[in-house]
C-alpha cells in the first residue's frame, strides 16, 4: 500500500483562469487552443507535469489518462469498462504515485462484506471500549477492482461513500479524505458470476469510459517499455516511491481555477439542449423517442459541465468550447440513459442513442 507523501519541494504556481469574456470566436467554439497556461517564467503547471508523467507510463491509452486527469479536477468519480491488460489497474496505480496522499487497490468478490471496505468497529479489552478500525475507504485514491463482482450490499456501501464523502458506523460519522477519488473497473467479457450495478447507482459515476486495444505501433513501445522496467526491477529490486508531482494543495487550486473557466451562454445553452433531448427525444426524431425510456438526470448536466470546464483547462484554455461538450457527451450520458426493449429488440445502444443526439442538436 502506497503511504501518504508530502514534498516540500517549492511547488510552481498555477495558472490562473483568466477573468474575461471570450471573443465572439471563442464563444462558438471554433477559436484555437489558448496555451497560456505556464506557471512563472514559462514552468509547466503542475496538470501538465503529472500528465507527461502518466502519459509516459500508460502507452496507448491517451482517452483513459486524459479522463483519470479530468475526474482528478472535476472531483469525480471514474467507472472504466474494457478487456483485461488495458491497462486499467496501472492507469490508477501510475496516477497515485504521481498525487500527493494515499492508494489501495480493493479486489472485489463475492464474499466480501460492507465492512471490508468501510471498516469496523473492534473491542478493545485494555479499555474495555469499542475502537473504529478504519477501511480502505479513507484512502485518497481507491481502485475497485471489477466492482460487479462483489453483492449490492457491498457496491451500495461503495456507492454510498462516493455521493456522501462520509461513512456512518455505529451512529457515528466519519468524513472521507477532502482528495477522495474512486476509480472502478468492469470487465466486460465475463458476465457469469457477477452482480450487475443499478442504473440509478451508476449515476453516482461522472463519466463511464470504455477503452480499446491499442494500436500496433503502441503495443511495440509497451514492449519496450516492459523489457525496460523489467530490467530496472533486476537491477535495483527495492524502490523508493517517487515525491509527487502534484500535492493536495496544487490539486484544490487546480479545482477552484476549473470552476473560474468561462462558459459562455450559447454554449451551455447547446449543452442543456443535449441534456434534454435525451428526456424529450420525440423532438429530435421518432426513432429515439421509440428506443429511450429515461432520459438522463439533472447530474449529468452538473457532471458534464464540471467535467466540460475540466477537459478544457487541461488543454490551457479558460473558455469551454461545444467541442469540450461533445467529446464528454457519450462519457457522461453513457450509464445514466436507459433504454427500452425495443431499443434491444432493433440492436440499438446507447452509443448509437448518443451519436443521434449529438447529430441532430444543433452546435453553436
Amino acid at each position: 500500500m502506497n503511504q501518504s507523501t508530502s514534498s516540500s519541494a517549492e511547488q510552481p504556481s498555477m495558472s490562473g483562469a483568466a477573468s474575461r469574456a471570450p471573443s465572439s470566436a471563442e464563444a462558438t467554439g471554433h477559436a484555437s487552443t489558448n496555451h497560456a497556461s505556464t506557471g512563472p517564467a514559462g514552468a509547466a503547471r503542475p496538470i501538465d507535469r503529472l500528465r507527461a508523467y502518466v502519459d509516459a507510463r500508460i502507452i496507448g491509452q491517451s482517452m483513459l489518462t486524459e479522463r483519470l486527469l479530468i475526474a482528478l479536477l472535476a472531483d469525480g468519480h471514474l467507472l472504466v469498462e474494457g478487456a483485461p491488460g488495458l491497462a486499467k489497474t496501472r492507469a490508477i496505480k501510475v496516477l497515485a504515485d504521481g498525487v500527493e496522499g494515499d492508494f489501495h487497490r480493493i479486489q472485489f468478490t463475492p464474499d466480501l462484506l460492507p465492512a471490508d471496505l468501510t471498516g469496523t468497529e473492534i473491542f478493545r479489552p485494555q479499555t474495555g471500549a469499542f475502537e473504529f478500525q478504519r477501511g480502505p475507504m479513507f484512502h485518497n485514491l481507491l481502485l475497485a477492482d471489477e466492482v460487479n463482482r462483489a453483492p449490492a450490499k457491498v457496491q451500495s456501501a461503495l456507492l454510498e461513500a462516493m455521493a456522501e464523502r462520509q461513512v456512518t458506523i455505529g451512529g457515528e460519522t466519519y468524513p472521507l479524505p477532502e482528495l477522495f477519488m474512486v476509480m472502478a473497473t468492469q470487465n466486460p467479457i465475463e458476465q457469469e458470476g457477477t452482480y450487475p450495478l443499478p442504473e440509478a447507482q451508476l449515476d453516482r459515476f461522472l463519466l463511464h469510459v470504455r477503452i480499446d486495444y491499442p494500436a500496433p505501433a503502441d503495443e511495440r513501445r509497451i514492449l519496450e517499455l516492459a523489457r525496460n522496467e523489467a530490467s530496472a526491477e533486476l537491477a535495483s529490486p527495492v524502490h523508493d516511491r517517487p515525491a509527487p508531482i502534484m500535492t493536495i494543495h496544487d490539486v484544490e487550486l487546480a479545482r477552484r481555477e476549473v470552476l473560474a473557466v468561462h462558459m459562455t451562454e450559447p454554449v451551455e445553452k447547446y449543452l442543456l439542449e443535449l441534456i434534454f433531448a435525451t428526456r424529450k427525444p420525440a423532438t429530435y426524431g421518432e426513432d429515439l423517442a421509440r428506443w429511450i425510456d429515461f432520459g438522463v438526470s439533472p447530474r449529468a448536466t452538473i457532471a458534464l459541465d464540471r467535467a466540460a470546464r475540466a477537459r478544457a483547462w487541461l488543454a490551457g484554455r479558460d473558455f469551454v468550447t461545444p467541442d469540450d461538450i461533445q467529446a464528454l457527451a457519450p462519457d457522461v450520458m453513457r450509464h445514466r440513459i436507459i433504454l427500452n426493449y425495443e431499443a434491444e429488440g432493433d440492436g440499438v445502444s446507447t452509443e448509437v442513442c448518443i451519436n443521434q443526439i449529438l447529430n441532430r442538436v444543433k452546435a453553436p
